[in-house]
């Protein structure tokens, strides 16, 4: 299905076209990603350049239009290396929700976030749409993808284990931004969460099992990696990047199809 306009950008649209969206489809997109360091290699805006990107394609399969997106998120902990922006929790909070009561005053109903800061943004994102849902918006239809959870199949690609600025992180900016990668500075920096942080530390965002959330400060990152990565990302290549992508917007397209039909 192909969208009527040129672009699936909200912000390239005249209020006219989005009206015309309307008359035939209630869905939208919210990308929202981080501007924060991703060691060496990668750019501070990676987590949104992967939310821009997913939605964008899964956008060109199923003709939904999208928001602009968010560049700045929950980023205290990187606040040690230059660059890094970073909004408190509650201010996001409330910032999501002005933007959800928008997007609701003109009858969209079906309002997916798509984060591209793996995790720390859901915080935000979760008290946004569940407190709009319960006490202003019963009739909306909120929700959030996440790499960590769309992305659970895909990542069984990863040869080695994946934390920030990681394989599949820098795999999937070689796919889709490879101007945006600097490849000669690709680092391979493996922190050790369990003599820091006990054995209950995740090292590999995407492996399962027992684990405790434990909170560090931006201090104690520089403290703990030098260049601000937090896995190796040595084998990252552009194929990896491609099937990972792919992989996820796919799970993405039908859920957007089955989303369709759902009345709302």
């Amino acid at each position: 299905m192909k969208n009527f306009s040129k672009t699936i950008w909200l912000n390239e649209m005249t209020w006219q076209e989005v009206e015309k969206y309307l008359k035939t489809n209630d869905i939208i997109f919210i990308p929202i990603g981080s501007t924060e360091q991703h060691g060496y290699a990668a750019p501070l805006g990676l987590d949104t350049y992967v939310a821009t990107a997913l939605v964008e394609d899964v956008a060109k399969q199923t003709g939904i239009i999208s928001t602009p997106p968010i560049w700045f998120g929950d980023s205290s902990h990187h606040l040690g290396f230059s660059g890094t922006i970073s909004i408190k929790t509650e201010t996001l909070t409330e910032y999501l929700k002005d933007v959800i009561r928008s997007l609701a005053r003109h009858k969209f109903k079906k309002i997916i976030f798509v984060n591209g800061h793996k995790i720390t943004n859901l915080t935000a994102i979760h008290s946004a749409i569940r407190n709009i849902k319960e006490f202003e918006f019963s009739d909306l239809f909120l929700a959030v993808i996440d790499p960590i959870k769309i992305g659970v199949e895909a990542a069984k690609i990863r040869e080695v284990k994946e934390h920030h600025a990681g394989e599949l992180e820098i795999s999937h900016l070689m796919y889709k931004f490879p101007h945006l990668i600097k490849k000669e500075k690709i680092q391979k920096e493996e922190p050790n969460f369990e003599d820091r942080y006990s054995k209950y530390m995740k090292s590999d965002l995407f492996e399962g099992g027992i684990s405790i959330d434990i909170a560090w400060s931006s201090k104690e990152q520089r403290e703990f990696t030098k260049s601000g990565a937090m896995s190796d990302a040595t084998k990252a290549s552009k194929e990896k990047g491609e099937k990972y992508h792919k992989e996820m917007v796919k799970e993405i397209v039908e859920f957007i199809e089955w989303l369709k039909k759902k009345k709302i």
